[in-house]
């Protein structure tokens, strides 16, 4: 399951051009999770895809999505019956490939959107419902010479939820048409038959074309079915790509949208003009009305929306999971290629409770072993409506990164945000704020030659009565100067000019009454091997000697968090030496010259979240630490004068809060 969040984990989850960050993938893969209901819940027992909890603030209904982003199972081992026997479906196709440019003269077409299906009151019953994603559309070249024609590219694939009981109902959303292609002797096939799907396709242009707007086919052959199911409503959301033209002309049109048309070819003709693609249409299926998510925008039309100037740049993909059609190609001397359609996505939703079953609001809501868990990956508040309750807590303040180098010299690791763990702290009902301190972001090379530290990790807190605070991490040195490794949470590490560099020192705040304390120093650095930040869990490694064979200390070892926060269905924290899960605030590894890179968060990482330092001799630029889970960005390693490499990023923190159902 992923984390159960009420806000997003990233701030590109709402963005309203339909480019849905790859992150889902990356994060949380697209595996199968069990659930963890609490006592008395009235919702489906069920599993597969990553597993989300929200509460809806207008009616106090707690829903659980499963976010499918690859093809997989959703399946019901016990189908609930205090809430209904239905869910509710977002089915999103694959986005259509955006068309390949002619040299010199047309731009090439966006792709249609996957078409985009909103379901409700879908009946089901203890049984596998097989999902199906679609892939996006492959964007095209242009043919050869003599006579060269931006080709188009290829529809989207279907998308499906399938119910394989004896009267099979199949909700089927249609792939996204394909860009047409533009040029003088386009086949007129090739230009915009087959430009219609979930969302039409952009239309090419040539002379002798007429220029109607490609169509979007806005119900399946299997999804009457659909309609037919008593209490069940499908709403289809797809619109027309935009027209070409008869003509001579360098402008291309956009592939349509979710949430509107895509912009036709209109006069007066302009070769350095782009057509947008039509609008996405925003779903709260799977984050809540909080967190609404933009999917299936349409591909833009060339060439503004597509860079470079050679015969091998690829226009604007459609990101995964989104649906969205890919950008048509710019118009650059050899042409270039057509993005391809972004991949489609599955979200099912059922309630499992009602806010009168907690006592507290905020953050994210799960539950696990008897424990109602409130997860915070942003600030927020947490408000105690049923108190006084006793709650475990934990507070993750955000990493430091590591800091930049240049020549034969590293940059240190950066040490891991401070760790607060009470066990057990008694709270009056009231609200009370919470803050999520921010990761330190990268530290790059100035183009001056000034070689700078990384940057402090924010303070992470909760303002009870007494507010508890975890301080952010100190940032780590860089090469050759400054040196010194800043005090935090956790301390950076050092770097070497010759002299040496202090480490930083763990310093958290005077006082956190009941709670425990976790943070370390940073390493020592040597010559030209920095050292690495100090994490939660253990001090950052000393940076070795020599030249050419310098290395870079570790960081510091994270920690893992209590049993109570060790949800098998849950991705908080990183993972750990041995494979294990759960862990946070594991320093960032310090730069060296040795071509194997250094580990954050201990020997073997990247572990806890802190990210590995750098290690080549060339361009290997610090790791970057793991989100929402405190771990110090990487040193970077070196590289030859004038050139120098940046560091990591520090990871962000987090707040959970758990007290009993």
């Amino acid at each position: 399951m992923g984390v159960r969040s009420s806000q997003p984990r990233s701030p590109n989850l709402n963005k309203t051009d339909g480019h849905l960050l790859e992150y889902l993938r990356n994060t949380f893969g697209a595996g199968g999770g069990g659930t963890n209901a609490p006592p008395g819940a009235g919702g489906h027992s069920a599993s597969g895809g990553v597993i989300n909890d929200y509460t809806d603030p207008g009616t106090g209904n707690i829903y659980r999505s499963h976010i499918f982003t690859a093809s997989g199972s959703f399946v019901i081992s016990t189908a609930g019956s205090a809430y209904g026997s239905t869910v509710d479906v977002t089915a999103i196709a694959g986005g259509g490939g955006g068309s390949g440019s002619m040299e010199n003269y047309w731009a090439g077409c966006g792709g249609g959107a996957g078409g985009m299906l909103e379901v409700t009151g879908y009946p089901v019953s203890a049984t596998t419902y097989p999902v199906v994603i679609g892939a996006g559309g492959l964007g095209s070249y242009r043919t050869p010479a003599p006579v060269t024609n931006g080709t188009a590219g290829n529809s989207g694939a279907p998308t499906t939820f399938n119910n394989p009981g004896a009267t099979p109902v199949t909700i089927e959303a249609l792939g996204g048409g394909f860009g047409g292609g533009s040029g003088p002797s386009i086949p007129l096939n090739d230009c915009r038959n087959n430009t219609y799907g979930g969302s039409g396709g952009g239309v090419g242009s040539r002379p002798g074309l007429d220029p109607v707007a490609a169509p979007a086919i806005t119900v399946s052959p299997k999804n009457p079915a659909v309609n037919a199911l008593s209490g069940c409503t499908l709403n289809h959301y797809g619109n027309v790509g935009g027209s070409g033209q008869d003509g001579n002309t360098g402008e291309a049109s956009g592939g349509g949208g979710a949430g509107g048309a895509g912009t036709g070819v209109t006069p007066p003709y302009n070769a350095g003009h782009s057509n947008a693609g039509g609008a996405g249409r925003a779903n709260t299926f799977a984050y809540g009305p909080s967190n609404p998510v933009t999917y299936a925008a349409g591909g833009g039309g060339g060439p503004a929306t597509s860079p470079g100037s050679t015969t091998t740049t690829r226009s604007n993909n459609g990101t995964f999971a989104t649906g969205g059609g890919g950008a048509g190609g710019a118009n650059p001397n050899g042409g270039s290629y057509g993005g391809n359609g972004g991949s489609g996505i599955v979200i099912v939703r059922y309630q499992i409770a009602e806010t009168s079953t907690a006592k507290a609001t905020g953050g994210s809501v799960s539950f696990y072993g008897g424990k109602t868990i409130h997860t915070f990956t942003g600030s927020g508040t947490f408000t105690v409506t049923s108190g006084p309750i006793t709650a475990e807590m934990v507070i993750v303040a955000g990493g430091a990164s590591g800091g930049s180098a240049s020549g034969s010299w590293s940059g240190a690791g950066g040490g891991a945000g401070g760790v607060v763990i009470h066990p057990g702290i008694s709270i009056a009902n009231g609200p009370y704020a919470v803050t999520v301190g921010a990761g330190g972001a990268a530290s790059d090379v100035q183009q001056d030659g000034n070689y700078v530290p990384g940057v402090q990790g924010s303070d992470s807190s909760v303002a009870l009565p007494t507010t508890y605070t975890g301080s952010g991490g100190g940032y780590g040195g860089a090469g050759p100067s400054p040196t010194n490794g800043n005090p935090g949470g956790s301390g950076g590490g050092a770097a070497y000019s010759g002299n040496g560099g202090a480490k930083g020192v763990s310093q958290q705040p005077a006082s956190n009454p009941g709670a425990s304390e976790y943070g370390y120093a940073g390493g020592d650095g040597a010559d030209r091997g920095a050292g690495g930040g100090g994490g939660a869990g253990g001090v950052g490694g000393g940076g070795g000697p020599g030249n050419p064979t310098a290395t870079g200390g570790d960081g510091g070892a994270g920690i893992q968090l209590p049993s109570t926060f060790r949800d098998p269905d849950s991705t908080v924290g990183a993972p750990g030496p041995g494979g294990g899960g759960y862990w946070i605030a594991g320093g960032g590894g310090g730069g060296g010259k040795l071509s194997a890179n250094t580990g954050g968060g201990g020997p073997g990482g990247p572990y806890a979240g802190g990210g590995n330092g750098g290690g080549t001799t060339t361009t290997t630029n610090g790791g970057n630490a793991l989100q929402n889970t405190g771990g110090g960005g990487g040193g970077s390693g070196n590289a030859p004068s004038p050139d120098g490499n940046d560091s990591g990023a520090g990871g962000s923190g987090i707040v959970l809060i758990a007290y009993p159902t």
